[in-house]
């Protein structure tokens, strides 16, 4: 009981920066949309796909093999050592890609955003994800140490700082888009450089060659992954904005960013369970894939859940947060709420655990060529949501492929009824919205069975167990009771 209620209550933690994260964009989308047009929206997103595309490339796959690794050490100094060994080498990579992109910025904004006028937008976009994605191995080792304490209390100082400097630059300064990228980036330098002085303070600066050598052996093969990656998920907004507006791109954008509360609090969940199911497979090997399969079902639910809200009320969410000019984001939302949470199986380890690396790269190559070959027609015949819908199908399919691939390698022994009655409730409710909405049925009717469709949800939760009054009541004497 006591182990059931501290992963309640971890799950409670990280759900917390998960929840001010996107909360904050999204309360603040009324002020921002109505200060910003959907053409700067549209720039900053396309300098987005060059800032994660390069920054991507720079970090080499490290997160992930930093992640296997770090339980292979049981010193927390050698822990440490691996820690500093690999954001010296991120850092350094970082730097040389900043100093070509701000050599080239303005040839770059003119291949990726369309003008050279956008090339400091561009720039300062690199430069911000770049500290983000250094901030991301400091957290990785409070993921991975199961400190969720610490994990939430620099995610949501950074939040916060970050909206603060946005609202002033933005508001007040009217400095235009750019505030937004500038906020983030002091924000994300202010955290990083706390970070690492207080790491410092405990564990003296060490390198570890022969652990970074490690970690770039198990990570650089899933560099074409990430290469390929970056192009699968922000290569439809550079076709939006190639065939058709910086206007749909920013539309699609503030889609986007809605519908990403559901990936963003997936991976808060994943922060949850991934150790635990780390510590199954090296623990129990082969014989671990039906207490894997056991132990995910209820995460599946709940991962599930969020995007089931999302789907269901992401007319109500677009109409509330923004200008009429926004509107057509309501199906890219629900469209693309489908395509984040059936990522929850590709969310799982199992090749990474078998070093199959170089099957992820591969098969990211199918994956990246199906996803270009969809959105291209699909962006040509409808534009944006066009961009959601190739997404969302080529996602599909990939993911059922790699799924069997996986299961092949390490089976989890998935309670397969369960889990295809959370997915069929969520993918029938979110497409009915989609049908009801575009065959104008009164909103009256619409909002029933939506309502409907979310009790549904919840006799489910509680005929699988998932929904009970003892993790109602672990969850509240957990928060109440132990996480304050």
């Amino acid at each position: 009981m006591a182990t059931k209620e501290k992963q309640i209550r971890n799950s409670f933690i990280y759900l917390l920066p998960i929840i001010v994260g996107n909360l904050i964009p999204i309360i603040t989308l009324p002020i921002f949309t109505r200060i910003l047009t959907k053409e700067d929206y549209g720039v900053w997103g396309l300098a987005q796909v060059y800032a994660i595309f390069m920054s991507g490339l720079a970090n080499f796959g490290l997160i992930i093999g930093y992640e296997r690794n770090f339980f292979q050490y049981k010193d927390s100094g050698k822990s440490a050592a691996l820690l500093y060994s690999t954001l010296f080498f991120v850092l350094s990579v970082l730097i040389v890609f900043g100093l070509f992109t701000y050599f080239f910025k303005s040839s770059i904004s003119r291949l990726v955003i369309g003008s050279s006028e956008y090339s400091e937008i561009l720039f300062w976009s690199y430069c911000s994800t770049g500290i983000l994605s250094l901030k991301n191995y400091y957290l990785a080792y409070f993921k991975n140490s199961e400190n969720a304490k610490s994990f939430a209390h620099y995610t949501i100082d950074e939040s916060i700082l970050g909206f603060l400097f946005s609202f002033i630059m933005v508001v007040y300064l009217r400095i235009g888009v750019i505030g937004l990228i500038w906020g983030q980036l002091v924000a994300s330098l202010i955290i990083f450089g706390i970070l690492s002085v207080n790491f410092i303070k405990l564990y003296p600066l060490a390198f570890d060659r022969e652990g970074l050598r490690a970690s770039l052996k198990l990570s650089y093969p899933l560099t074409p992954r990430i290469f390929m990656g970056v192009i699968g998920s922000q290569f439809d907004k550079y076709m939006i904005g190639l065939m058709a507006t910086i206007g749909g791109v920013g539309v699609y954008s503030i889609g986007q960013k809605v519908a990403n509360a559901i990936f963003t609090f997936m991976t808060a969940i994943q922060n949850v369970y991934s150790p635990q199911v780390y510590k199954r497979m090296f623990d129990l090997g082969e014989e671990g894939g039906e207490s894997v399969g056991r132990y995910l079902t209820p995460f599946a639910y709940i991962s599930v859940a969020a995007a089931l809200i999302v789907s269901l009320f992401s007319e109500e969410i677009i109409y509330v947060l923004t200008p009429e000019s926004y509107h057509g984001a309501i199906d890219i939302v629900i469209v693309l709420s489908m395509y984040y949470a059936s990522l929850f199986f590709g969310k799982q380890p199992q090749l990474l655990f078998m070093k199959k690396t170089f099957i992820i790269s591969i098969f990211s190559l199918f994956s990246i060529a199906l996803n270009v070959g969809l959105n291209i027609p699909f962006i040509m015949k409808w534009g944006a949501i066009g961009a959601a819908w190739a997404t969302f199908i080529s996602g599909l399919i990939s993911g059922t492929i790699i799924f069997a691939i996986s299961q092949r390698y390490y089976e989890i022994k998935w309670e397969y009824r369960k889990v295809t009655m959370i997915f069929a409730i969520f993918f029938i409710s979110s497409l009915m919205v989609i049908l009801l909405r575009n065959m104008h049925v009164d909103y009256y009717i619409r909002i029933i069975i939506k309502l409907i469709s979310l009790s549904l949800y919840v006799y489910l939760g509680a005929k699988i167990h998932v929904v009970t009054i003892e993790n109602f009541r672990l969850l509240k004497r957990s928060v109440i009771g132990k996480s304050f």
